[in-house]
Formats: C-alpha cells, structure tokens, sequence
C-alpha cells in the first residue's frame, strides 16, 4: 500500500504544481506528458481506485475519473472480465458512500462515468445498472442522487455519440423506451408528493379584493370548475432540499421530452403537476415576502422559486415543439394550453397598465423568454390545430397576448412579442387565401384585435409618445444585418403595420393618414419661423420646451414616411382602379413636402440645437424623397393608365418631383439626402419612363451640369447614380408608345453625346505616338480609369436586359471607350487593382452587348486576354499579389464562362485554348493551395464548359440515339476529359466544405442532364473511384454538415452499376479497410442489406460508416499483443 500512498502524495503535488500561477508552459507540458504516460499503464484504474478514496484533493479526483473515463470509453473491450466486475461493483459503491460530501462536480462526473459503463454493458453484463437508478430515486435518502444519474443516463444514452455501432444505440433506445412509463410515474409521484406535502401546511391568505380571480375568461378557458379551482390554490412555501428535488425532476422530464415521442405515458395529472410548477415562475408574493424578510438565504430562495418555474417552462416548451401530434394526444395539448392561458391572465392580470409592467419587470427574466417561447410555439405550430375546437377562445387569447406585448419590460422582449404577432398575421393571411369566401367571417372575428393592435404599434414607434424609451435605442452602432437597435425597432414595426393593411386596407390607412398629417402639418408650418439672418437662414424657434415637441415630431415625421413608403405595394396592380383616390392623395403630399423641403432648403438652415434638428431634418427631407420612390411602381401604372387619357395631372407630379429633385443634385447637399435624390431620379428613368423626362427643364439642368467638365464632380456613388438615370432616360423604351413614337434617333445623339463628355478625360489616355511626350503621374491616370469605368460599367449593367434597341444605341455610344480600353490593358497588366476594374467592365460588357460588339471584336478580345495572361503572369497574380492579383483572375475566369456558355458556333474555336489555358496553366498553380482563392470560379468554367458543350466531348448521332445501346457513343478529346474529371475528384480530398458542395452539386447536375455517370469512360474507369473518394469523406468526417448530399450522390453513382457495386465495389473496398479485422469486415458487408431504393440505401451507408469507425475505435483501445479469437 506504500507505493499506492506514495503516487497519491507525489501525484498531489503535481496537480498543486500545474495549477499554480507560476507553472511555466513548458513544466505544464512535462507534467502533462507524465500523467497520460501513467494512465495508459495497464492496471492504473487500481491506483485510481484507490486515490478517489483517500484523496481531498479536487484535481486528483478529477483527474482519476478521467483514467476511468478513458479506460471504459477507449479500452473497455481490452479489459479483462474480472477487472470489469470489480470496476462496476466498486464506482457505484464509492458514489454511494460520498456522494454527500464530494463537490458537486466530482460527484456529478463519477455518475457520468458509471453511466459511461452502463452504455457499454447493460443489461447484458450490469443487468441492474437502470433497477439501482430505480431504486436510489426510490429511496428519499438518495432521491438527488438518483435524479442525476437518470438524467445523465437519458442524455449519455438517448442519443450516444459515435463510439457505438448502429446496432447498440438502437438497441438502448429500445430498453430506454421500455422504461420510460415506469420514470414518468415515479418523477410525476415526486413532483406531487412534494407539492401536497407542502400545500397542506401553507397558510391560506385572507380573501383579496382579487380573489374572484377566476373571472369569465378563466371558465371559459378550463372547462371544469376543479381545475380552476386547483390552480387557484396558494402556492406552497417549500424547503430548499423540497426545491433542488424538484429542480432535478423538471431537469429529467425537460430532457425525456426531447426525446420520447408523445404518448400515453404523459398522463394528465404528470402535465397538471408540471402546470402548478410553472406557477413559481409568474408568484410574485413569495418573492415580495422572500424580500421583505429580508436574510440573503430568503431572497436566494425566491430566486430558486423562480428558477422551478423556468425549469418548468422548458418542460411545456419540450412538448410543445413537437409537431406531429398523435390524436389522443390533441385533448392533453388543448388542457396545456388552457392551464398555460389560465398563467398569461395571472401575469397580465390587472386593469393598470403599470402594475401589469411592473409584474412583468418583478418576474424572473427567463421565465419570461420561456413564456414568450411557449407562446411563440403556440401560435407557429398549434394554432391551426386548436382554433377550431369551439371550447378554445382564441379572441379572448389574442386580448391577453396583446397585454402580455406591450407591456413588456425590455426592448428585446417587445421585439420576440412582434415576432409572434407576425407569424399569427401570416397565419391570417394564408388561412384567408385558401378559403377566400370565408374571408369576411374570418376578418370580422379577427377585426377588433387587429385593428387595436395596429394602433398601439403605431404608438409605440412615436417619440410623442414614448420619447424616453425610444432615446434608449441604439441609432449609431450597425449590427450583422447592417441596421442599428432603432432601425430594427422600427423595421419590425412597420412590418407588423403592412401586415395588418394587406388584411384590413381601409382601416390601416384611416388609421395611418391622420397621423401622418398632423406631423405634417408641423413640418410644413416651419416656414413661418424661418428668417434670415447675417450667414444666411434661421429657424426661430429656441425655447427649449418647443425644441424638444419639434424633435419629436420630426422624428416621428421621419417614421411615418417609412411607413407610407412600406405600404406602396398596396396600391399598385389589381388594386390599382379601387385605391386610386387614397393613392394620389399620398402622393401628391409627398411631392408637396419633397419640393417644400427643397425650396426652403431645411437641410441647410441654422438651428437653436444643430447637433438634434438639423439631422432631424436633414432625415425627414431624405425620408420624404424616399416614401416617393417606394410609390414608383404606381406612379408608372398611372403613367400607362395617362398616357391613355392624356392626363395633364401626371405631367405635373412628374414634373413637380424633378422641381424638388433638381437642386439636390449638388456638392453643397448632404450625402444622405443627395443619395436620395439620386436614388428618386434613377427610378423615374427606369420604372416609371415617361416620354417627356427628357424635355423638362429641371432635368436638362442636370444633364448640362453633368456633362460640364467645368462643374465640380460629385461623389462616387451619386455621380454613378445620376449617370445611370440620364443613360436610362436616354436609352430604355417608354412603355405604351410605338417604335415610331420613341424619338429613338433624337436619343440616340443624345446618349452619344453624354457618354462622349464622360469619357472625355479616359479617351485622351489612349496610348499614340503624341501621347508619350506628356505623360501624366500613374495615380492621376488611376483616378480617371476608376471615376469613368465605374460610371460606364454600371450604365451597362443597369440595360443588359433590355430590348435590342437599347442596347445597340449603348454600344455606338461606348465604342470609342471600349477600344480605349483593350488598347491600354496591356500597359496595365502589372498594375492589379487597374486591371481588376477593367476586367469588371469587359466582363459586363461580355454579360450585357456581347452581341452588339460583334464576333471579330469579341475574338479580339479574347484572344487579347489569352496573350496576356500567361502562365507567368497567372502565377504573378495569384502567388504574389494577394487578394486583388486573386480577384483579376477570377473576373477573367467569368468572363471565359460567359464565353462557353454562349450558344451556337461562334466561339466554338476557342475551347480547346480555354481548356488548355485551364487545365495547364491555372489548375497547377492552385491545385495543392489550401486558399479556397481562384478555385471556386475555375471549377465553374469547368463545369459551363462541360455542360454548354457536351458535344465536345461526346458526338451523339442520330442513328445512336435511335438504337440505344446498339452503339455507345463516340468519344472525343477524352483526355481532356479525363484530366477535368480528375481535377474534380482531386478537389474532394481538399478541406475547403464549400468548393465540396459546389463541386458535387456539379457532378449531380452534369448526371441530371446530361447523364454524366452513365457514360462509358466515367463508368469503366471513374465511377468507383468518386465512390471510393465519397465514401472515405464521410469515414473521415470532414465534411459531415454534407452528409446527406454525399449519401445521395453515393447512391446516384451506384446505381449506375448496382451489381457491380455490391459484387465488386463493396468487398473490394472492406478488404482495403485498414484498421479492422476479416470479421469485423465480413460483418460490416452482412449489414449493408442490397437495398436499392434511395432511403435505405443511404441509411446503409450511413451505418457502414459509423460501424466502420466503431470498430477502429475499438481495435485501438485493445493492449498490444491481444489475441483476437
């Protein structure tokens, strides 16, 4: 016994020594190594044994537990029987003799090990690991105990990890099912003995003035008087050892319920019991007296009170997540939801709304995210189970969900309430849309409900209203979705508000307009407080009281637009003719309040507080400007609907707008409202198209200033968006007009004309003899390439889709500038980032006027590029110039893709130099890179290749097509398509999971269409090879988020052959299995049945693979020198 006294005292001071803040790495490692050389050791478990029972030190605990852990997980099968025997008769011994006084997760962990052995053995060897469970839950000393190693047991064992065959997870979800009745019966006798033992001993309170709780709603919601009565009982006070049992009980059923299907075993009086509970969480007496008796032991008591009704929650919310429903379970559902409303109205019971948000505030934060939860479940996946049994008033639910909503303690609260309210107006909506002619009946149930919640959301988004609470958002920091805190708020709002109009129009927008007027009206009076003083312009208004009620009334100006804008939809196709009136009264105050904005010019006006008005109403202007452009799609229906009255009233909105868009078009203006003009005018000239743009002066005031090359440019992005909108003006076809009547050659010069001043400063770098005396500095030059590709790239992307005609005054206008640029590329080639923007141009031009620049320039082109880009300059790019070096290449790769997709001959010349140029020059220098760079794009000009020009490779005659199987067809340029296919089975062994996906969903794809897997060569000498490949993938578990898309290409690809697979394939690959011995390899082939239908067949590799990997696992752990019989 020295020795084993001696390690523990030597094994002590190493664990002291690796835990002390002065260990340096290096004697951690040392010490690390020494510890896993002392556990692999045969018969350390004994040492182990011996050290958990003498030892108060936490991490020699730890640590043993850890050798037994890995003993019974990695080498169980290794161990002799005896050995065995002793373990499992000593760990449960040792457990129950200190289970009270070890810390709580050394106690917690030596269960998992015990159960760690029970998944290994039982019933077969430790016949009585669940009976002991049993019983220790059984017997009250031990109840704790026994909870916790029945809920390791249902997490270890419901759902094990990989470390056991198929065979083996399936068999103890079978002895754990078994079980389940029996632990549901004793877990619901605990849970009531507790609750009963402690309801007789609570005092019962003095009658309230609001103890006729029990009022219509709640008999309405529970059938029978018992129930309402039960769940009207004082909550009992109970004891903290009463609290953790019960803690632990909710922990087990939360659990069972993820995994047990829905059943009889989950009696009514298990879900009653598991309702009282729930009731801990919304019990703010016991708190107040846990607070008013004020010793800390009380208020943590309150807490844990608090916490059995969180744990409770989770358990409904287990049950409630479950969508498929048996029809004896739907009455136990419908009494979940009766006792869970019966907790709602308790909640927000009260006429005061603040004590109602006050309740809300006391109660425990979790308890409310899973009410919240619950109610979220409810109305998702049981609502259009439950509104039809006539005992469920739905009404008077959606009366208490909408107290429960606005009153809300938190942001994030109120925001998961909208969420819920979303998915009921969809339900709504989807339900009216299946059964259109009981729409009224539906509405008119629903109309009282919808319409007051419209208004109280349209409350909450007004600083009028709710100015303290609002100032708390965030307006500055972005989050993932690029919007801030206020946006999202007000996102979400305006969802809910466009919902509501899609069900109710005319109520929303009586409802909406009036509120939208009154800011208005504030807005428009400003102009009586405008003087002028010495710097220019001044609002007069300084009182700091008037200030603030403009501020808010400027924000909730700003709001109120968004909201018109989001509802534009609604007033455009079918409901066009009925809506008209609302329509044009909306849009002639927008136009009133742009032009407003823009005359008195508000974004420019000094302010008493410029660091809040001014942005105020720099916003409200932008806001205004952007309401209009939502409403643009009517404003072009109105613009057919004119152009067949001849309607004068539309010319002027027209041209009112451009009055108010025409002076934001300046340096001088924000960005944020000039992006917004921008923004306006570009939709106009491409939705909206009236013939008469063009003629308005406002508009010819901006084409002059843009054509100027005096004026001041302005920034990037409105420079783009201004040019795009005079291209579109100029360029796309009004609609309801003949091509007689499109002035096309009056447009055409014109378009000319503007892309010539342009382009005025790139066409003088065009490299020529007179040109090399004056050269300009490089940064200059880079400056020019970028303002002006930028600019005529996106004018070619924004009418790649248009007519013919468009198209062909485009090209005529950019030919100049094209020639320009194929001219200088190869003065640029070194330059990456030039080079980048002018392949961005070429590839739009490739996408958008390939056929305008005709086939001679297109191969010129081409050819050009193919020069240029040799295995030098490739290797430069991508080895050496990091990410821009990268992106050239990919943009050249897209361009040669639009290239090979291009039907008919044209092209056809080029493939074998564009496969060449693939094949042997780009994949070597990125093939065995582990960056995912440049690869992705090769692999789809690859695939385009293969898949627009299938003929290439496979000249199909009619006579074989007849005759099929008479003659397989003829094969050209195979080695080419051999070294695509292995360039393809190559990229699979790569970790990168995304090129993965892609590249199999391109082999699936070339099967699907062009019956990639049939063909001779793939058959005889590829096939099993992606098999083999597809199958290692998945033993390796490198790829597993694509488990499911590997098993059905496995399966497309064996399917071609099933014999041969099944024959050949499959022995040849066990037999290539290293790790496993002939049993195990003939067992693994025994278990793959010769299923050939696409489920089963998945399933049996699925099972191959987690066999397979089982058993290497444990031919690992077994001892050197073991004989195998």
């Amino acid at each position: 016994m020295a020795s084993e006294e001696t390690s523990l005292r030597a094994l002590e001071s190493l664990m002291t020594e690796f835990f002390h803040d002065c260990t340096t790495n290096e004697r951690k490692r040392e010490i690390e190594e020494l510890l896993n050389n002392f556990a692999q050791q045969v018969g350390a478990w004994r040492f182990c044994l011996y050290f958990l029972s003498s030892t108060r030190n936490d991490y020699v605990m730890m640590y043993s537990l850890t050798v037994f852990e890995n003993l019974i997980n990695k080498m169980w099968l290794g161990v002799p029987s005896q050995d065995k025997m002793e373990i499992r008769s000593c760990l449960p011994k040792l457990l129950l003799a200190h289970h009270k006084t070890l810390p709580y997760f050394v106690r917690n962990k030596l269960c998992k090990v015990i159960v760690d052995i029970g998944r290994q053995d039982w019933p077969m060897f430790y016949h009585d690991f669940f009976t002991n469970i049993l019983q220790l839950i059984q017997s009250p000393v031990t109840t704790p105990l026994g909870l916790i190693m029945l809920k390791t047991t249902s997490e270890e064992l419901a759902c094990p990890r990989e470390d056991l065959s198929v065979a083996r997870k399936e068999e103890l979800r079978k002895l754990l099912l078994e079980q389940v009745q029996t632990v549901l019966g004793l877990l619901t006798g605990i849970l009531e003995s507790v609750w009963d033992k402690h309801s007789v001993t609570a005092a019962t309170p003095p009658p309230s003035p609001t103890s006729g709780e029990s009022g219509d709603l709640l008999s309405n919601l529970l059938q029978s008087p018992s129930s309402a009565k039960l769940l009207n009982q004082p909550i009992p006070i109970l004891d903290v050892e009463s609290e953790y049992i019960c803690s632990l009980a909710l922990e087990c059923l939360a659990h069972l319920f993820s995994w047990i299907p829905l059943s009889a075993s989950i009696t009514p009086s298990l879900l009653t019991t598991i309702f009282h509970f729930a009731r801990f969480g919304c019990d703010i007496r016991a708190r107040k007296m846990a607070s008013v008796n004020g010793s800390s032991q009380n208020c943590v008591l309150g807490q844990e009170r608090g916490r059995l009704g969180v744990l409770a929650m989770s358990c409904i919310n287990e049950l409630m997540s479950k969508n498929c429903v048996p029809m004896e379970f739907e009455e136990y559902l419908l009494r979940m939801f009766q006792q869970t409303f019966y907790l709602l109205q308790k909640i927000t019971k009260d006429n005061n709304a603040h004590t109602v948000k006050s309740r809300l505030e006391e109660l425990d934060e979790s308890y409310i995210e899973k009410f919240t939860d619950f109610l979220r479940l409810f109305v998702s996946v049981h609502l259009r189970r439950i509104e039809s049994y006539s005992q469920f008033p739905v009404v008077e639910f959606l009366t208490l969900l909408f107290k429960y909503t606005f009153h809300q303690p938190t942001h994030e609260g109120y925001f998961s309430c909208l969420d819920i309210w979303t998915l009921f107006l969809d339900y709504l909506t989807s339900k009216i849309k299946s059964r259109l002619g009981d729409k009224e009946a539906v509405l008119n149930r629903y109309e009282d409900a919808l319409v007051l919640l419209l208004s109280e959301v349209l409350n909450r988004i007004q600083f009028t209203y709710n100015q303290a609470q609002l100032e708390e958002l965030d307006d500055e920091t972005l989050d993932d979705d690029q919007q801030t805190e206020w946006q999202r708020y007000l996102r979400q709002s305006l969802e809910v508000v466009a919902k509501v109009m899609e069900l109710l129009p005319t109520h929303a927008f009586s409802t909406l307009f009036p509120v939208l007027q009154d800011n208005l009206d504030v807005y428009l009076g400003l102009q009586q407080f405008v003087v002028t003083s010495g710097s220019g312009h001044r609002l007069n208004i300084t009182a700091e009281n008037d200030c603030r009620r403009l501020h808010c009334s400027l924000r909730d100006l700003s709001s109120l637009l968004q909201a018109v804008g989001r509802l534009a939809e609604y007033f455009t196709g079918d409901m066009f003719a009925a809506r008209f009136s609302d329509a044009l009264t909306v849009v002639e105050r927008l136009v009133k309040v742009t032009l407003y904005g823009s005359q008195i010019k508000l974004y420019n006006i000094e302010t008493a507080v410029p660091s809040v008005l001014k942005p105020d109403l720099i916003d409200v202007h932008a806001q205004s400007l952007a309401a209009l452009q939502a409403y643009s799609h009517w404003l072009a229906q109105y613009c057919s609907e004119a152009h067949r009255q001849n309607s004068q009233q539309f010319v002027t909105l027209i041209s009112t707008t451009m009055d108010a868009v025409t002076p934001l078009i300046s340096t001088k203006v924000q960005d944020k409202l000039l992006l917004s003009a921008c923004h306006l005018l570009v939709s106009l000239a491409t939705t909206v198209r009236p013939i008469f743009l063009i003629s308005i002066p406002s508009v010819q005031k901006v084409f002059n200033r843009i054509t100027d090359a005096s004026a001041q440019r302005l920034v990037d992005k409105a420079q783009v968006l201004v040019c795009r909108a005079l291209s579109n003006i100029l360029l796309l076809p009004c609609p309801n007009l003949s091509e007689s009547e499109q002035q096309w050659p009056m447009r055409s010069m014109n378009h000319a004309n503007l892309i010539f001043a342009l382009s005025r400063d790139y066409r003088s770098l065009k490299p020529s003899a007179a040109a090399s005396q004056r050269k300009m500095p490089l940064d200059d030059t880079k400056v020019i390439i970028h303002q002006t590709l930028s600019v005529l790239e996106d004018i070619v992307e924004s009418i790649s889709g248009e007519s013919t005609k468009s198209r062909q005054i485009c090209y005529q206008s950019l030919q100049e500038s094209v020639q320009v640029s194929l001219a200088l590329f190869p003065a640029f080639i070194h330059q990456s980032d030039v080079t980048d923007e002018m392949l961005s141009f070429f590839l739009t031009l490739f996408r958008g006027l390939r056929v305008q620049m005709g086939v001679p320039f297109t191969e010129q082109i081409i050819q050009t590029f193919l020069n240029m880009f040799t295995r030098e300059q490739l290797a430069e790019s991508i080895l050496h110039e990091g990410s821009t070096g990268c992106r050239v290449v990919e943009k050249f790769l897209k361009i040669l893709q639009v290239v090979v997709q291009e039907p008919g001959q044209v092209f056809k010349p080029f493939l074998p130099s564009i496969i060449s140029l693939s094949m042997e020059q780009v994949y070597p220098i990125i093939a065995e890179r582990p960056s995912p760079d440049v690869k992705a794009e090769l692999f789809e000009l690859l695939f385009r290749t293969l898949h627009h020009n299938w003929r290439y490779f496979f000249k199909s005659t009619v006579l074989a097509s007849v005759q099929r199987g008479a003659a397989e067809e003829q094969m050209e340029n195979e080695p080419q398509f051999s070294a695509i296919m292995q360039a393809f089975g190559q990229s699979f062994l790569q970790p990168d999971i995304h090129l993965f996906k892609q590249n199999l969903f391109y082999l699936e794809t070339l099967n699907t269409k062009q019956k990639l897997y049939h063909k001779k060569v793939f058959r005889t000498t590829m096939l099993f090879q992606f098999v083999n490949v597809l199958l290692q993938v998945l033993v390796h578990k490198s790829h597993d988020l694509l488990q499911e898309e590997i098993g059905v290409a496995i399966y497309n690809m064996a399917s071609v052959d099933f014999d041969g697979f099944f024959a050949a394939f499959l022995p040849e690959f066990l037999s290539g299995c290293a790790g496993v011995d002939a049993n195990q390899k003939n067992v693994l082939g025994r278990n793959f049945k010769m299923d050939r239908d696409l489920p089963s067949f998945t399933q049996n590799v699925h099972r191959l693979v987690n066999d397979l990997r089982y058993y290497r696992l444990c031919n690992d752990s077994l001892p050197p020198g073991t004989v195998k019989l």
